[in-house]
């Protein structure tokens, strides 16, 4: 293992580490979450959605840090996304059983709040096939945009908060790579699959385990960087 491979290990262990061996740490973590989910949204998004993002630096280019990548503007970025994600958690995971109850399914809300059954994971697939359907392409491109913005700015906060070209940036978007890789493959063959797990989770752990997702989003984009 390579000295800066071991710096991020050592970084990604002290994040995560310390809520295992303190139980007064991990109750105070459970207690402000519940009180200020959208705060902590954004917290764990902007940390560990920009190791992610790091990690596929580190993957594409062989190294953790580059001039104007905009590690900051980065994290500030995936921040506000993880605001729009925990936002999108609410309205699909709440709508889509309201939706399948309007379809004649008998009290699919009870079914998502009870153990784990053939009918739970279903109605999770199903949360996770439209909130994918939906949000994901319009979130993904924004994402895209942002990050396009970012380094055309030279990497620096003041850069991230100058108007963005959208026009500009979405014309010179590659979208073959974006519907051919981005869409049209991930999304059914990782974030269907990966979203449905999420969804049987309890509340209060899906949008801490969907900025997991976020390291394996950074190897994502890797790949799709790669692409041509």
């Amino acid at each position: 293992m390579k000295r800066a491979d071991l710096y991020f290990a050592l970084v990604v262990a002290a994040f995560f580490v310390p809520f295992f061996l303190s139980r007064t740490l991990y109750e105070g973590y459970q207690s402000f979450n519940a009180a200020h989910g959208m705060v902590m949204s954004f917290v764990k998004f902007s940390i560990l959605s920009t190791m992610g993002e790091l990690l596929g630096l580190r993957i594409s280019s062989g190294h953790y840090f580059r001039k104007g990548f905009g590690v900051l503007p980065r994290a500030v970025v995936w921040g506000f996304l993880g605001m729009g994600i925990s936002m999108a958690f609410v309205v699909f995971s709440t709508g889509v059983p309201a939706f399948a109850a309007y379809l004649g399914v008998d009290n699919p809300a009870a079914i998502m709040e009870g153990a784990l059954s053939w009918g739970k994971v279903l109605l999770a697939f199903a949360i996770s096939v439209t909130m994918n359907s939906i949000f994901a392409p319009v979130f993904m491109t924004f994402h895209k945009i942002t990050d396009t913005h970012i380094l055309m700015t030279g990497g620096t906060l003041r850069g991230l908060f100058s108007p963005i070209p959208m026009g500009e940036i979405m014309q010179g978007l590659n979208w073959r790579v974006q519907w051919e890789f981005v869409f049209k493959k991930t999304i059914p063959l990782f974030w269907f699959p990966a979203h449905t797990v999420t969804f049987l989770l309890p509340g209060e752990v899906r949008v801490l385990f969907a900025a997991l997702l976020g390291v394996a989003l950074g190897v994502i984009l890797a790949v799709a960087a790669r692409k041509k």
